[in-house]
């Protein structure tokens, strides 16, 4: 893939909706918690907003890993909030939301991972609606098999596990395994074959076109039919440096090769998040 820098994708206005930003940021603040959108900056926080939906942290914001892309913050991380699912139920119940990603950072200090505190926030947010649509974005949980069971059995209705790149430049990600992360997938699928599973990459990490191939062929094996691929920003100069911004043409272009190639939900473009929400899903798959 050519280098366009001197082309980067217009940046979204940050006066588009300042009051509904403001909303979420104010949704977190009251119940102490943390709203991934307003923390990354997401460049799509006004659509998803106005359509009721929303993605929140748990476990904290300290990770135990030191992925050179991502801007998770270091240093021990706090134990798990006993009243957190709860909070962020009452959150979810207050603005009337309709579809809520419940994410994570790493936490390998943590015997499973965080999988029981997942568990605990998607039953409560059922509870307030069990029409609410739950996805999970959860990390590897080091592939143990009674964490990941918890969390396939947990009731939510999309679980999804970002392979982040492609297996060549794993060691961009500390701690992570190529396989493993593939793994983790298929046994979420095995242990409930009736969720719907779902994974995201980047571009612009220096990947070529056949590896990016190769990797949706990888999860259409291990049965996941839902990805994001999106272009890497990175958050400072202190973090790794963006390879290429990738011309718009080629982001099309993978789309329309997953959807040829069997996947049933594709998000592809500069401004695609991995933690795309899969609407439509139940409907559709």
């Amino acid at each position: 893939m050519r280098n366009l820098a001197e082309k980067e994708p217009r940046r979204q206005s940050k006066t588009v909706a300042p009051v509904r930003m403001e909303a979420v940021d104010s949704l977190s603040e009251r119940g102490g918690l943390h709203a991934i959108c307003i923390g990354s900056a997401c460049p799509n926080i006004d659509r998803c907003y106005s359509r009721k939906r929303s993605a929140f942290m748990i476990l904290g914001s300290r990770c135990t890993r030191e992925c050179s892309f991502c801007n998770a913050v270091e240093g021990v991380p706090l134990p798990p909030d006993p009243d957190e699912p709860r909070r962020v139920a009452e959150a979810v119940r207050q603005k009337g939301l309709l579809h809520v990603i419940v994410t994570s950072p790493t936490r390998d200090d943590l015997p499973d991972g965080g999988a029981e505190q997942f568990a605990r926030t998607v039953e409560a947010i059922k509870a307030v609606d069990a029409g609410i649509v739950v996805e999970l974005l959860i990390p590897d949980m080091r592939e143990d098999e009674t964490a990941l069971s918890t969390i396939a059995s947990s009731g939510a209705d999309i679980i999804g596990h970002n392979l982040e790149t492609v297996p060549r430049l794993y060691h961009l990600r500390k701690g992570a395994r190529y396989e493993r992360s593939l793994r983790v997938l298929r046994k979420v699928k095995a242990f409930n074959p009736a969720v719907q599973t779902k994974s995201g990459i980047m571009l612009g990490l220096g990947e070529r076109i056949e590896e990016v191939l190769g990797v949706m062929r990888d999860l259409l094996e291990v049965e996941c039919h839902a990805l994001s691929i999106g272009q890497y920003v990175s958050p400072s100069n202190l973090h790794q440096a963006v390879s290429e911004y990738v011309e718009y043409s080629y982001f099309d272009f993978f789309r329309k090769e997953g959807e040829r190639m069997g996947f049933r939900h594709m998000r592809s473009s500069p401004y695609t998040r991995r933690s795309f929400m899969l609407e439509g899903v139940l409907q559709e798959g």
